[in-house]
């Protein structure tokens, strides 16, 4: 019996190129501590040929989309195929298997979906190319083959599915799937029956992340959509997150925050909450790996002996991040022949870039911004991420930052960094001083950049939102903004004054920050939270 894990991007490793942002990281992390822990997971994702995309930004901040083929090296082609219904065309799907393996040696398949077959129609071969790419009915498509075409894939390959762990309403119709092919006799058993099976994660609480269809294009697709379960349909839509919530017996949040927001929305349901963590190897930088091997011996196994970091010498952390810091520094002078001053406050801000993050907050007061760095000391902010390309408002973000960039340029340091992905997320999670999360309060279901951060000794400057609500420790693991406690307060009042004028006490903060949150923000604590409390099930009897 395996957990089916259900997810439209899951990264592993950067060379696949199948991951847009946190959803996909977080995915993909819960994979590697499965294996970590020798549990029965497996993946399902869409092999997506040509990635997201690579990102080009201009000197006026004008970004550019550029189609980015995936390595599949690291991928074996499956012999077996399976075929499912797209309308009234029947579409072949192929798979790719991709094994992650464990700290001790256990492995989890990940499976890629591909319609890119010379059986299929053209219209149906590109279908597995780009990740959230085309309009509503190529997005509607794509979802068909993750949920139907996932679980015909299972079927095939004789797996005995545990639970169906639906990450997002984009996985929504692998219980649709399972609702049609049940055996059971009236409506209310067959749901009964896929509930049992199914269980359903959201990560947003914005209307517009959701998949919404109308129900004229569901029809044309999914033409099966049974009449039972007409209540779905509302104002001639179908939404899929209600549609997964509806057919899973469970349904969870992803921090405490987000769980109200989510009780909110869902009044009729009970909100569970298994608050999102990263996996800590992946995401702790080599530096800091040497002195948690040196001081922390099993941290890799077991996580949460990170709460023991209190031990490791402040002179030891201190000269960690230095090389961290110098790490990143070299790449932006490689990438943008610019050398950054090492003792600078150096803050980051890599997320996607979309309005609720509010990237800008940081630049709203230019001339406050100005004043406290001539007062305390100098000021350096690194940039880094993707706006969709068809979100005209989050790349006008970018070109935002950009003006910015360019009008204070000689009194205010401002770097943004293409391509914000992998490679470059644990260089800016390690290499910068500070953390800066300002999204707007109840619209980051949890973040995990911040988390990364933490692992290696990054304190946090954040909004009461997401994760944030947990991670918050007054003076041990970062600041908090909000009406009492505006940015440029905190800036002025706090973070300058310790980074310049107490460097052993910011040091202390550094390391309770791995202390407190790197030992408990992890997915290895995430996936044994699932087994117990939302699969139902025992880790030790697998």
């Amino acid at each position: 019996m395996v957990i089916a894990y259900f997810s439209m991007e899951i990264a592993l490793e950067d060379g696949l190129k199948n991951y847009a942002g946190g959803l996909g990281i977080l995915a993909g992390d819960i994979l590697k501590s499965a294996a970590d822990l020798d549990l029965p997971f497996v993946g399902l994702t869409l092999l997506n040929n040509h990635g997201y995309f690579e990102q080009k930004v201009n000197e006026n901040g004008v970004q550019s989309a550029l189609p980015i083929a995936a390595d599949r090296s690291q991928l074996s082609k499956l012999s077996v195929q399976t075929k499912i219904k797209i309308g009234d065309e029947e579409v072949t799907i192929g798979a790719w298997q991709y094994v992650v393996k464990g700290q001790g040696g256990a492995t989890v398949p990940v499976y890629f979906l591909d319609t890119n077959l010379p059986e299929n129609k053209e219209e149906f071969r590109s279908l597995t190319d780009y990740l959230y790419g085309g309009d509503q009915e190529y997005r509607l498509q794509q979802e068909i083959i993750l949920g139907e075409g996932g679980v015909a894939l299972l079927n095939a390959l004789h797996y005995e599915v545990a639970r169906y762990h639906l990450n997002e309403g984009h996985s929504a119709l692998a219980a649709l799937s399972l609702f049609l092919s049940s055996k059971a006799g009236p409506t209310s058993e067959k749901i009964a029956e896929v509930r049992r099976q199914c269980v359903f994660t959201t990560h947003t609480s914005v209307q517009a992340a959701q998949d919404i269809f109308p129900k004229e294009l569901f029809f044309k697709y999914q033409a099966a959509f049974p009449a039972e379960l007409s209540e779905l349909i509302n104002n001639n839509q179908i939404n899929l997150t209600e549609l997964g919530v509806f057919l899973s017996g469970s349904l969870n949040a992803v921090s405490n925050l987000h769980q109200k927001v989510v009780a909110e929305i869902f009044r009729e349901r009970a909100v569970a909450v298994v608050t999102n963590g990263v996996h800590s190897v992946a995401w702790t930088a080599p530096e800091y790996k040497k002195l948690y091997d040196k001081y922390l011996p099993g941290w890799r196994e077991k996580n949460d002996i990170l709460k023991e970091a209190i031990k490791i010498p402040l002179a030891e952390i201190y000269d960690a991040h230095a090389i961290e810091k110098k790490r990143l520094f070299a790449y932006i002078e490689k990438a943008q022949d610019l050398k950054l001053d090492e003792g600078a406050l150096t803050i980051g801000f890599a997320r996607r870039m979309v309005m609720y993050k509010q990237a800008t907050l940081l630049l709203s007061d230019p001339g406050r911004l100005l004043n406290i760095q001539n007062k305390f000391g100098r000021l350096q902010i690194i940039y880094a991420g993707k706006a969709h390309p068809q979100d005209e408002e989050g790349q006008q973000i970018i070109k935002d930052i950009y003006n910015f960039k360019k009008k204070y340029a000689g009194q205010l340091e401002i770097v943004f960094l293409e391509n914000y992905e992998i490679p470059l997320a644990k260089l800016l999670s390690s290499g910068v001083d500070l953390w800066l999360n300002t999204s707007l309060p109840s619209n980051e279901a949890s973040g995990t950049s911040g988390m990364k951060a933490a692992h290696n000794g990054v304190p946090q400057l954040s909004t009461f939102d997401g994760w944030w609500g947990e991670g918050y420790v007054p003076g041990q693991t970062g600041w908090l903004i909000n009406e009492q406690r505006k940015i440029y307060d905190v800036l002025e009042q706090e973070i300058l004054p310790l980074y310049y004028q107490a460097p052993e006490k910011w040091t202390e903060l550094c390391r309770s920050t791995i202390s407190l949150n790197a030992s408990r923000f992890n997915t290895e604590r995430v996936v044994k939270q699932y087994m117990s409390d939302i699969y139902k099930l025992d880790i030790n009897n697998k």
